[in-house]
């Protein structure tokens, strides 16, 4: 008789001491398990006082969002956009390391402040109290707009690297990842939908912070656009999430936003780098 303690014939077995080894599948070589440089680089630079460099994925959207709706309000906060080939592994270069010690994008040099800025909820915040704009200054509105924010940057990890990571890229479709995390993505967009049943934006005073953070991942997902599992998680059903993602998708700035540092997808729509309104033309 077989040991009921004995795993499933064919189950993984983790051995004592874990070694890496290639994993497959569409992004496996954007991860190592060591930090620092593998290669010389030098990062290029613009006129701006900003430099911005990162990739048109959800956590870059998020902050060429913010600086559009920041010169779209009039806030004098022009930047240099350059993307970085994370499929390349350029965030393993030395320049970019110097910007951002965790090899992750987006990352910013404001010259004016004279600091580096890494993780994108730091640099939405860190232009936030820059310009004082789209983060309350005190009180409760504040603290429900970094909640908010906080909530995106700690719940965004269970949908890109959870559930896209297994629904859509790994190697080979496994029914427990995808459950667990499909389970998950459906519960955060349940607490969308019923915060967003009560309030037109996240924070419950005005458009802020919170909702640039999280459009760009629960936003596109409810619009059809991630991981092309609109279907697979009935994202039509929470519909104050899909209302309130439509009029973002509608503000110029978050069309323009999305473009920015956008390598792949329809070539028309693409702004590669970007340094001035006249890159989008």
């Amino acid at each position: 008789m077989p040991d009921p303690n004995d795993p499933p014939q064919g189950a993984y077995v983790p051995p004592e001491v874990w070694t890496p080894k290639e994993s497959g599948g569409r992004f496996a070589k954007i991860n190592r398990p060591v930090s620092g440089p593998t290669h010389d680089s030098t990062l290029p630079e613009g006129g701006h006082d900003f430099q911005l460099h990162s990739l048109a994925t959800p956590n870059g959207v998020k902050v060429t969002v913010m600086f559009e709706e920041l010169l779209e309000a009039g806030h004098p906060a022009e930047y240099d956009a350059y993307p970085v080939d994370i499929g390349e592994g350029a965030q393993f270069g030395s320049g970019f390391v110097a910007l951002n010690p965790n090899s992750k994008i987006p990352a910013l040099y404001d010259r004016k402040a004279g600091c580096r800025v890494f993780e994108s909820g730091a640099i939405l915040s860190h232009l936030a109290e820059r310009f004082g704009a789209f983060l309350p200054e005190g009180g409760p509105a504040r603290a429900e707009t970094l909640s908010w924010l906080f909530w995106q940057v700690g719940s965004a990890p269970y949908l890109g690297g959870g559930f896209g990571h297994f629904y859509a890229y790994a190697p080979q479709k496994l029914e427990y990842p995808i459950d667990r995390f499909a389970m998950e993505t459906k519960r955060q967009m349940d607490v969308l939908d019923k915060l967003l049943a009560e309030r037109e934006w996240m924070n419950g005073e005005g458009y802020s912070v919170a909702d640039m953070a999280t459009w760009p991942w629960y936003g596109q997902l409810a619009l059809g656009r991630l991981y092309e599992a609109a279907k697979f998680l009935d994202v039509a059903s929470y519909r104050n999430l899909v209302a309130w993602a439509e009029r973002l998708d509608a503000r110029p700035a978050v069309r323009r936003g999305l473009r920015v540092n956008r390598t792949f997808g329809p070539e028309e729509g693409r702004v590669p780098e970007r340094h001035g309104p006249e890159d989008f033309s």
